[in-house]
């Protein structure tokens, strides 16, 4: 099995889900940090969300908050979260499909609810996937970024095998060599000292814009840099793309 995550955003969440949702991460950082100093934290379970506090919080998040800590304490030795996202498993997050619309149903301080999603063409396919059964559903975990507020989602299956007589085409990545794309003895290499030196070029201009306190040219210096780097991986992805097709490739493994 292969696991992927998706990043799905919610649409246009009112300002009492976005409140309603930070405060239900506030409350599952406490608890999480709560749990940390619980001395019966192997024992535990969703009955001790009661003595840690009365205010609600829904059980599949207590459980699923509860099997994390754990995992954490032990394996990472953690000692405090800044912030522990609310998480759900395959049977408290269930996926719905209405009128082409993709929707998350999941519990929350209220009552369980069915949220829609904005799913570009990729994630809809990995969604049917799950809908069908051919793909299967792994843990959820609710989070905000820059006002946003997301769903990531794994999502495990089979790989379907090349058969042995496709060709294969293999990718390296690194930083000296942003790409090295192989098909038998056939080798196409992407140096990166272009683009090694396009970054420390924006790296100094931004240094000396901020020792001027120029915030609104630097934001700009940052996304000229960011197109910049997304128009050269573009290239770099349709001449891949056009080397695999030229090279009789069924098949490319990063």
């Amino acid at each position: 099995m292969e696991t992927i995550s998706l990043r799905l955003e919610l649409m246009k969440p009112t300002e009492t889900q976005k409140q309603m949702y930070q405060k239900m991460t506030e409350l599952n950082t406490s608890f999480s940090n709560w749990l940390l100093r619980y001395e019966e934290l192997s024992k535990a379970t969703s009955k001790v969300y009661k003595i840690f506090s009365q205010e609600k919080l829904p059980s599949a998040v207590v459980n699923q908050t509860i099997r994390e800590v754990k995992s954490k304490k032990k394996n990472q030795k953690a000692k405090t979260f800044r912030r522990f996202w609310c998480g759900f498993n395959n049977q408290n997050l269930a996926i719905e499909k209405e009128n082409g619309l993709y929707k998350l149903s999941f519990p929350t301080l209220e009552k369980r609810i069915g949220v829609p999603v904005i799913a570009e063409v990729y994630q809809q396919h990995w969604l049917d996937k799950i809908l069908s059964g051919q793909a299967k559903q792994g843990a959820a975990e609710l989070y905000e970024k820059k006002g946003r507020w997301y769903v990531s989602l794994s999502i495990s299956f089979e790989p379907k095998r090349a058969a042995s007589s496709s060709k294969v085409m293999g990718i390296d990545v690194g930083l000296n060599y942003l790409a090295v794309a192989s098909v038998g003895t056939k080798t196409l290499f992407f140096r990166g000292n272009e683009a090694a030196f396009i970054r420390r070029t924006f790296s100094s201009r931004r240094k000396k814009l901020g020792k001027l306190k120029l915030l609104s040219v630097i934001k700009k210096s940052k996304n000229k840099e960011s197109q910049w780097m997304k128009n050269l991986n573009h290239k770099m992805s349709r001449q891949i793309v056009n080397f695999a097709a030229e090279s009789g490739v069924r098949c490319i493994r990063m």
